[in-house]
């Protein structure tokens, strides 16, 4: 009797074994299944940007990360590995680190679609260099620095994922035509408040919001071509008489920047000191910043 309790007893557990492996088993399987689709961007305005379109459904990698520097960017063993599990790779455009990568990105993932995000823009030239010896024929990269670019660039994602995803197209569409929406809105709100200033200057360390300042006829006087770069003393001279001459009011700089040039120059003209950055994931809120501040309405949204 005791036996036959046993050879019970093992096979019961026996049982439970194999049902509770067969329970793990189909519950990876399940988990593997809800794994979003990858898809890969190279700074942070274009993630949030794509979000936007995508909502929850994709999983927007970046592969220039909060407080990177897109000048000295090489690809980790990481960012390799998700562009080889990236269903696309939404490239800004004219960035320079993005045609450095391209053979490595290829390499990773031959099969890899590959969009450029910022097609249709009329770009901008001259403003960055960068030791070309035909600087003048080089875009400026900085195309998201304006909602009405930000549009295009929206337009260009919505392709992007309806090609590689068009299972979900209802769905990207009509977040895309919300987003839209919200960035024709902005357009008209900065448009109304920069209208006053139209022909005005403003200063800024690094040439990056050239798309912004064509947008609501502004001039930019940027300081230096290369990221915290520091100034001769020269080229610091010639960029306070013309901010002096353009009556320039304010001042753009990133927390990184020479702060000691920054005090330097605006001791001289009495500019009004704004910190901005242009690759933060919060695009909405650092446009908004700028126009802002050039309209007088610091803290304001």
């Amino acid at each position: 009797m005791h036996i036959r309790y046993t050879k019970y007893f093992v096979l019961l557990l026996s049982v439970m074994a194999m049902t509770l492996t067969g329970f793990a088993v189909m519950t990876a399987c399940s988990s593997r299944g809800h794994e979003r689709p990858i898809v890969t961007v190279s700074i942070e305005p274009q993630k949030y940007i794509l979000e936007q379109i995508t909502g929850d459904r994709i999983d927007v990698r970046c592969l220039l990360g909060n407080g990177g520097n897109p000048e000295n960017y090489d690809p980790t063993v990481t960012h390799l590995m998700n562009l080889e599990k990236s269903l696309a790779y939404l490239r800004m455009g004219n960035i320079g680190f993005e045609d450095a990568i391209l053979d490595k990105v290829r390499e990773s993932n031959p099969g890899l679609a590959i969009f450029n995000t910022s097609e249709g823009i009329r770009l901008i030239t001259g403003t960055h260099h960068h030791g070309a010896e035909k600087g003048n024929d080089i875009p400026d990269p900085h195309t998201w620095t304006s909602f009405k670019n930000a549009r295009v660039i929206a337009a260009n994602m919505l392709d992007a994922m309806v090609n590689v995803d068009p299972k979900h197209e209802k769905d990207y569409r009509k977040n895309f035509d919300r987003f839209a929406a919200r960035l024709d809105s902005l357009d008209h709100l900065a448009d109304s408040l920069m209208t006053p200033h139209r022909g005005e200057a403003f200063l800024v360390w690094h040439p990056s919001l050239s798309y912004f300042a064509r947008d609501y006829g502004m001039e930019q006087i940027a300081l230096g071509e290369t990221e915290n770069k520091e100034i001769s003393v020269n080229a610091l001279r010639s960029t306070i008489d013309e901010a002096r001459s353009h009556n320039a009011r304010v001042f753009f700089f990133q927390k990184d920047f020479d702060s000691r040039q920054v005090s330097a120059i605006n001791d001289e003209i009495g500019a009004t000191e704004v910190d901005i950055n242009p690759l933060d994931y919060d695009w909405e809120n650092s446009m908004m910043t700028v126009v802002n501040a050039i309209a007088g309405k610091n803290g304001q949204h």
